[in-house]
C-alpha cells in the first residue's frame, strides 16, 4: 500500500511539472525553453528530484532550439544513472564521449556509464584516460577508487577516494564510496562516520527514503562499538580452513554453529551479501536485531524490508569467527513452496573460498595459494561476486556467481537487449528468490553464452526480473551463473587476484 501511495505522489509530482512546463512554453520564446527545462534540470537535481530532473533535461536536450548538447547530454546521464536508466545513461554518454573525446568531465562521466553498464574493464581504462589529461579530476579519482574496490585493492581505493574528496569534499557520493570502502576495511567506526556526512549531504534528508536507511547502516555499524568485526582467533589469519558438504536441492550446505549452539544447516551463497537467519532462527539463538533496511533480490516485492544484527560467534569447522554481520528475514516472506533457509556467505567475511564439487569440500582463506585452472576469468567484488560472459556473440553482461541459486539466466534487461524478438508465446517459470515470486520469469531457447572458452551454444536460459537488485547495485546485472553450471567444477572465488578460475571435475 505504501508502495503504491508513493507512485501516486511521484505521478502527482509529475504532472504538476508538466504543467509547469507547458505554462512556461505558452510565454517563453523558443530560443529560452531549452535554457528554462537547463535550470528546472539543475534545481530538481539539487533537491533529489531525479526523476524529473531527468525529463527536465530530455525536453532540453529535444526542444525545436536545443540547449548547448554537451551541457544537456551531461545532464541527462547523471540523472539517467540516479534513477537506474542505465541503458539510457550509456547510450546518451557514448554520443557525449563521441562529441567531446579530449574533454576529461566528459571521459570521467562516460566512464561511470560503463561502470553502471557493468563494463568494469572498460570503464576503469577511461578513467585513468580522464586522469591522464586532468590528474586532480575528483569524479575520476572516485570511479578509479570504486573499481579499486571492486578488485579488493583496498587500500590504493581509500587513497584514491579520499584524495577525490579532498577535491570534492561536498560530492556526496564520494562520502558514500569512502564509507563503503572502510566498511571493506572492516573499520566500522571510520565506515560511519563517513556514511555520516553522506547523509548530512543528502537533499531532504529528513524525509528522504535514503536518509532513513543511511541512519540504520550507521546505527548497525556503531553498535559494533570496539569489536573487531570478522575477528579470528589468534594466528588463524594466514590458515585455510576446509570443511565438507552436501548438495542438496541443487545448493552446497555446510554445518555450522552459532553463538556456541549445536550445529545447523547453512547453504553456502554467495548471491547474499551478509550471513542470513530466518526469524525463528535468529530468536532460538539469541541474535537480536539492532537495525532495519531494506535488500532487493528476485522476486515480485523488490525492495523487501529487513534485520540487521550482530552474531557473536560463528563456527565453520575449524574456522572460528566473532562479531559478524547479519541480516534477518524478518518477517518472513509468505506462500514459498519452501522455507526460506538459513546461509553463510565467506565472500561476506572477506575470505576467498574454493568449492569443489568433486571432493564435496569447501576451502575457506584470506589468501589462497596461486594454482592453474582450465579457465579464468576476471572476477569483480561489487557487494556481489560478478564475472563477465558475452551473449548471442557481441553482447557483454555481467554474472552475479551465485553459489546459491539453481539456473544459469539473463535479466530481462539482457534479453531485451538482443538483436532477436522475444517468442509471442512465452513458457512461463514458477522462479522465487529472496524477494518472492517472480511472476514475470521465463524460458527462453536457443540462447548463445560464452564465458571465456566455455560456451554454451542453443541453450534454454531463465530469464528473471533483476531490475530492483540492479538498481540497488548501481550495476546493471545481466544474469546469474548457479549450480547448473558451476556444479561441473571446481570453483575458486580468490579475492586478492580478483579471478574466478574454473576446473573440470572428472
Amino acid at each position: 500500500m505504501h508502495s503504491g501511495r508513493r507512485l501516486i505522489a511521484i505521478g502527482a509530482v509529475l504532472a504538476a511539472v508538466s504543467c509547469a512546463i507547458v505554462i512556461h512554453a505558452d510565454v517563453t520564446p523558443s530560443s529560452q525553453a531549452a535554457e528554462v527545462q537547463m535550470q528546472l534540470g539543475r534545481q530538481l537535481m539539487a533537491e533529489g528530484r531525479y526523476i524529473e530532473a531527468l525529463q527536465a533535461f530530455q525536453n532540453a536536450m529535444n526542444a525545436p532550439v536545443p540547449a548547448d548538447p554537451r551541457t544537456a547530454r551531461t545532464g541527462v546521464v547523471q540523472a539517467a544513472l540516479r534513477v537506474a536508466e542505465f541503458n539510457l545513461a550509456r547510450a546518451t554518454a557514448d554520443d557525449l564521449a563521441r562529441m567531446a573525446p579530449k574533454d576529461p568531465d566528459v571521459t570521467a562521466l562516460h566512464a561511470d556509464a560503463l561502470w553502471a553498464s557493468g563494463l568494469f574493464e572498460e570503464a576503469e581504462a577511461r578513467y585513468e584516460d580522464a586522469l591522464a589529461m586532468a590528474p586532480d579530476l575528483a569524479r575520476a579519482r572516485h570511479g578509479l577508487a570504486r573499481s579499486l574496490a571492486a578488485r579488493s585493492r583496498l587500500d590504493r581505493a581509500l587513497d584514491e577516494a579520499q584524495a577525490a574528496l579532498r577535491l570534492a569534499p561536498r560530492d556526496l557520493e564520494i562520502h558514500h564510496t569512502v564509507g563503503f570502502i572502510f566498511e571493506r576495511m572492516n573499520r566500522y567506526e571510520e565506515a560511519a562516520g563517513a556514511f555520516t556526512n553522506y547523509l548530512n549531504l543528502l537533499p531532504n534528508k529528513d524525509t528522504s527514503e535514503k536518509a532513513t536507511w543511511s541512519r540504520s547502516e550507521i546505527k548497525f555499524l556503531r553498535s559494533f562499538g570496539q569489536r573487531t568485526p570478522y575477528e579470528l582467533a589468534p594466528g588463524d589469519e594466514d590458515r585455510s580452513f576446509t570443511v565438507p558438504f552436501r548438495v542438496e536441492n541443487d545448493k552446497v550446505v555446510v554445518r555450522a554453529r552459532v553463538n556456541d549452539s549445536a550445529p545447523r544447516d547453512f547453504v553456502v551463497d554467495t548471491g547474499a551479501e551478509n550471513t542470513m537467519l530466518s526469524g525463528p532462527t535468529a530468536r532460538r539463538l539469541g541474535v537480536t536485531p539492532v537495525a532495519y533496511t531494506l535488500t532487493a533480490g528476485v522476486g515480485g516485492l523488490g525492495l523487501r524490508g529487513l534485520q540487521l544484527a550482530r552474531i557473536n560467534s560463528l563456527e565453520i569447522g575449524d574456522l572460528k569467527l566473532r562479531n559478524v554481520a547479519a541480516t534477518i528475514r524478518d518477517p518472513p516472506l509468505r506462500d514459498l513452496p519452501v522455507n526460506e533457509t538459513d546461509s553463510i556467505s565467506p565472500l561476506a567475511f572477506g575470505f576467498s573460498m574454493i568449492v569443489d564439487y568433486g571432493t564435496r569440500t569447501l576451502t575457506m582463506a584470506r589468501r589462497l595459494p596461486d594454482e592453474t585452472a582450465d579457465f579464468e576469468l576476471p572476477l569483480r567484488m561489487h557487494r556481489l561476486a560478478m564475472v563477465r560472459g558475452t551473449v548471442e556473440g557481441t553482447l557483454p553482461a555481467n554474472f552475479v556467481v551465485d553459489t546459491g541459486g539453481q539456473v544459469l539466466s539473463i535479466s530481462h534487461a539482457t534479453a531485451s537487449a538482443l538483436n532477436r524478438p522475444m517468442p509471442e508465446r512465452r513458457i512461463a517459470l514458477k522462479v522465487f528468490g529472496s524477494s518472492g515470486w517472480d511472476e514475470d520469469a521465463f524460458l527462453l531457447p536457443n540462447v548463445d553464452l560464452r564465458f571465456d572458452a566455455i560456451r554454451y551454444e542453443n541453450f534454454p536460459v531463465v530469464v528473471m526480473n533483476l531490475q530492483m537488485p540492479s538498481a540497488l547495485l548501481g550495476v546493471q546485472l545481466g544474469g546469474t551463473v548457479g549450480h547448473r553450471f558451476l556444479s561441473r567444477y571446481r570453483v575458486t572465488i580468490d579475492l586478492d587476484r580478483s579471478v574466478l578460475r574454473l576446473t573440470s571435475i572428472s
